[in-house]
């Protein structure tokens, strides 16, 4: 049903306990797996690309422990936009993301409240 699933990340504490959902849905779909990075150009704590390569490695090891295939994406921009674009590009099947943490820079709507209204596929939000 879900082939493939789109997980944009972030450094919140959110995007931990949204990690389990993640793996378990792609465990019981047999998933593969797209791990998204957006660095928005504004956020400078972001702009160190260690930093980045970092985040991206944590979040990656339960999913190849669990033996499912992950992908690494990085990507610059706003984020809601980025998301979507990328889960178009790769047809993904489903995007997984929290409610919190993955944050509009501005203080406008939330980047999950435009990625479902932008997304090209179903969302999955876990609170």
């Amino acid at each position: 049903m879900f082939a493939s699933v789109l997980f944009p990340i972030d450094r919140s504490r959110q995007c931990a306990d949204t990690v389990a959902t993640a793996l378990r849905l792609a465990q019981q779909q047999s998933s593969r797996v797209l791990l998204l990075s957006v660095v928005d150009p504004e956020d400078e704590a972001m702009a160190d690309g260690a930093r980045v390569a970092a985040l991206l490695e944590q979040a990656r090891q339960p999913f190849e422990q669990a033996g499912l295939t992950c992908q690494v994406l990085e990507r610059q921009g706003k984020a809601a936009f980025v998301i979507c674009d990328v889960a178009d590009e790769e047809d993904v099947d489903l995007i997984v993301l929290g409610t919190r943490g993955i944050a509009s820079p501005s203080g406008s709507e939330s980047v999950a409240a435009k990625v479902i209204q932008l997304a090209p596929c179903p969302v999955l939000v876990v609170p």
